[in-house]
């Protein structure tokens, strides 16, 4: 078996960390070809030392510097690149076959589409993409023959309870509709965050440390915070529409506060399917290195006579106004996905800087759908403009808002 090379776009973060887990158990299946962070120096030379990799990409140039050094000092090969042009060149190298998109927020959007074009099999853990321009990214894989695999739990749960012509028809992606298949509605679970039973009046005092300390998963800070928001869920709504071809109507959002159910599909004969499983990203991520075949991800097995009681209940959208914002960002489409998505990264890092305080970060990206026009093509240039004119809204408003926290205070 010819070992599959794989590019890993973010391998210091969560989702990198895993990726290499999972490989890390299956030497004779694959080759780490590339490795790309932002700034984690000490994490990115100890995966150098381990893995030895062809490239090492940084996009700061002064943690590309010190990479290089301290590479040369012990005498290892890696080529040490750096920019955002290293990155999204790297992904379309001959020997890379496999690209695991991880890179948080709208920062992966070049690099992971560089890789749709160039034909690979891609991995796609960070939402952003999809959810900025989802159309784009099927279109291009379609021309390019790229294959499309989701990462996030809840898609990846979504892709397994699937008929596997389905799947093919996803990942390949070929024109269908789920109806056809049988499919009639998408049950997107959720665990509701740190905060589904404290009162709203409270949310104004949240911390940062209490946003971040998920009660089921083990995540990085900013999908954290958006699980916490549960904006999290509604960018997986507009994702899900994307990847699978569907309307947001056909597309539910469940609460599911054990995170032992991904995601549901139900079909139109009455029988719902379920994926089950321990709340770890290994699963994901061996499913989809493996697909269609399977293999281990050192995943602890779901014990179903321990396990508690399931509950599920509908999201209470006026507690969690970010799942209006989604869905009406999926039902108008065009660039309004991107500006939410980037008024969203605004106020998530604005808060976890101390800037803005938690129930503001929603209200500020409701602020910048209401003051950024938005257009019904969705293509690179007009998604990168709205992007860009979000972001300068959104961070003038966090401004405002943290003079008037000032003042108050």
């Amino acid at each position: 078996m010819k070992k599959q090379g794989v590019c890993i776009l973010g391998s210091t973060g969560t989702i990198g960390i895993n990726t290499l887990d999972v490989i890390r158990r299956h030497p004779h299946r694959f080759r780490v070809i590339a490795l790309t962070a932002n700034q984690q120096v000490e994490r990115m030379l100890q995966q150098c030392e381990e893995w030895q990799p062809q490239y090492v990409v940084m996009s700061d140039p002064d943690a590309a510097q010190e990479v290089k050094r301290a590479l040369a000092e012990k005498s290892l090969s890696t080529r040490v690149l750096s920019g955002m042009a290293d990155l999204t060149e790297v992904v379309q190298y001959d020997t890379v076959d496999t690209v695991m998109a991880g890179i948080v927020g709208a920062a992966g959007l070049l690099p992971t589409l560089a890789a749709v074009k160039a034909g690979k099999r891609v991995l796609i853990a960070n939402k952003e993409p999809l959810v900025m321009m989802g159309q784009v990214f099927v279109e291009e894989a379609k021309k390019s023959g790229a294959v499309l695999l989701p990462i996030d739990s809840e898609h990846n749960a979504i892709f397994q309870c699937m008929p596997y012509v389905v799947q093919q028809a996803t990942a390949t992606p070929l024109e269908h509709t789920l109806s056809e298949h049988g499919i009639c509605r998408i049950l997107l679970t959720g665990s509701g965050g740190p905060f589904l039973k404290m009162d709203r009046s409270e949310f104004a005092s949240i911390t940062p440390a209490q946003a971040c300390a998920h009660p089921n998963w083990v995540m990085g800070q900013k999908i954290s915070v958006d699980s916490a928001t549960m904006m999290n869920k509604g960018l997986e709504l507009i994702e899900a529409c994307a990847l699978f071809s569907t309307s947001p109507e056909k597309v539910e959002i469940v609460v599911h506060p054990q995170s032992v159910i991904h995601s549901m599909v139900e079909y139109s004969d009455g029988s719902i399917l379920a994926q089950l499983g321990n709340p770890d990203m290994r699963t994901p991520i061996a499913h989809a290195l493996a697909w269609p075949d399977r293999m281990g991800g050192g995943v602890e097995r779901l014990d179903l006579v321990k396990m508690a009681a399931l509950e599920f209940q509908s999201p209470d959208v006026l507690k969690f106004p970010s799942l209006i914002l989604a869905r009406q960002a999926a039902e108008t489409g065009g660039t309004l996905p991107a500006i939410l998505n980037a008024g969203n990264e605004v106020g998530v890092q604005s808060f976890l800087d101390g800037e803005i305080r938690f129930d503001q970060i929603i209200q500020l990206v409701e602020d910048t759908m209401d003051a950024i026009e938005y257009g019904s093509q969705q293509d690179l240039e007009s998604v990168l403009a709205a992007d860009h004119n979000a972001r300068r809204f959104a961070e003038s408003r966090v401004l405002n808002m943290s003079q008037n926290n000032s003042q108050i205070q």
